[in-house]
């Protein structure tokens, strides 16, 4: 059974890119430990939605977001506007995975262990843990371990895609935000990152843009249509 409890609390969310409103009036609880899917025809705002979870969108100068975004903690519900709101930390624990892999030119420990770096953290034996830790994760682990050196760029697609899952996962979000992480790979890519999609909700809140009505309804626990504002429970067929 889903777990119940509340990770994201968002009430009467609108964003607007200057004078045009792109959604108003959205409000939604996201579960924790669970899958939910955003779905709606295209051009109804799911990416915009799906970034302004993490405070993204402050990088176009002329988006205005207004509502109330709350993310629970162990110290309660963290208003993510908030002046006292660290937005890098905020972007560690809400982390996001865009629509194509992102591998950047150096090899793959380097890519993964990057954030780490940022942050501060460069003992070797550290970065060795969380970056073998996070390809395992990730479900890459057995096939790029003996090759770490290599560059992230000469991998395939779907590898490149969960090598960029990887590269989240190393900083241990609370949740992974997903902006239809599969719409570029084949069939066999994209099964492999279903299944490790399906094994990150143990662990981690996700939050799946997708227009794939299938996928949808094998992984999703909860589905929002933004193009209905309908909140509702996902069953798979047998």
């Amino acid at each position: 059974m889903m777990n119940q409890n509340i990770k994201i609390r968002i009430r009467d969310l609108r964003v607007a890119y200057g004078k045009s409103h792109v959604f108003s009036g959205v409000s939604l609880d996201i579960p924790e430990g669970a899958i939910t899917a955003v779905t709606g025809p295209s051009g109804v705002g799911k990416s915009t939605f799906l970034f302004s979870l993490n405070r993204l969108l402050e990088a176009e100068s002329q988006v205005r977001v207004s509502g109330s975004i709350l993310l629970a903690g162990e110290r309660g519900w963290q208003d993510i506007h908030a002046a006292s709101t660290d937005v890098y930390e905020l972007r560690r624990k809400v982390a996001v995975v865009f629509q194509n892999p992102n591998p950047l030119p150096m090899g793959i420990f380097a890519n993964v262990a990057l954030p780490l770096r940022l942050k501060g953290i460069g003992r070797k034996a550290d970065l060795e843990e969380r970056v073998v830790r996070a390809l395992k994760q990730a479900h890459l682990w057995e096939e790029v371990g003996h090759r770490l050196g290599s560059d992230a760029r000469t991998l395939s697609g779907g590898q490149q895609q969960r090598l960029c899952i990887a590269r989240s996962l190393v900083m241990q979000p609370e949740v992974l935000l997903l902006d239809e992480p599969t719409s570029s790979l084949d069939a066999a890519a994209e099964a492999a990152i279903e299944s490790l999609l399906l094994d990150l909700k143990r662990t981690c809140t996700l939050v799946l843009v997708s227009h794939s009505r299938r996928q949808v309804e094998s992984l999703a626990d909860l589905e929002f249509s933004m193009g209905q504002r309908e909140k509702k429970p996902v069953f798979p067929e047998c």
